[in-house]
């Protein structure tokens, strides 16, 4: 995959969740996702498990715009790809959790199918962090 056409459909995927988590419909983040989608969030929180299909995995998001209060933003800090259809890339979140604001980083690793994300590992760059902030811990 080309660069330019990763970082286009990543910015096209952010944007729409960003739409989403702070209430939007999801019709245009639907439209990014493949039908038969897994995504997959490793840890020890509420958000934590593998999600497929399309209702799974929005009821994924639905769980983490709830928890976060409308709050969740996705920032994409940089892209990897290469020979292929699959795509790294590095993405910072922010969200009001439990009442106080949390920062994070994540390595999201994609695979597209027809222009479409067809799967997603969520890699968080401190899973104890992560995980204490998803849980309400912190």
């Amino acid at each position: 995959m080309k660069r330019d056409a990763a970082v286009d459909l990543l910015d096209r995927l952010h944007a729409a969740q960003n739409e989403f988590y702070g209430g939007g419909s999801g019709d245009a983040l639907e439209q990014l996702l493949a039908a038969d989608i897994a995504w997959t969030v490793p840890g020890d929180n509420r958000i934590a498990g593998a999600y497929h299909g399309v209702n799974e995995v929005f009821d994924y998001f639905r769980r983490r715009r709830d928890l976060a209060g409308g709050t969740f933003r996705m920032t994409r800090r940089d892209v990897l790809v290469g020979d292929g259809d699959r795509i790294a890339a590095l993405t910072d979140g922010a969200a009001a959790i439990g009442g106080a604001d949390h920062a994070w980083s994540t390595v999201g690793l994609y695979d597209v199918a027809d222009g479409r994300i067809a799967a997603c590992w969520l890699l968080a760059l401190d899973q104890q962090a992560f995980d204490a902030i998803w849980s309400g811990l912190i």
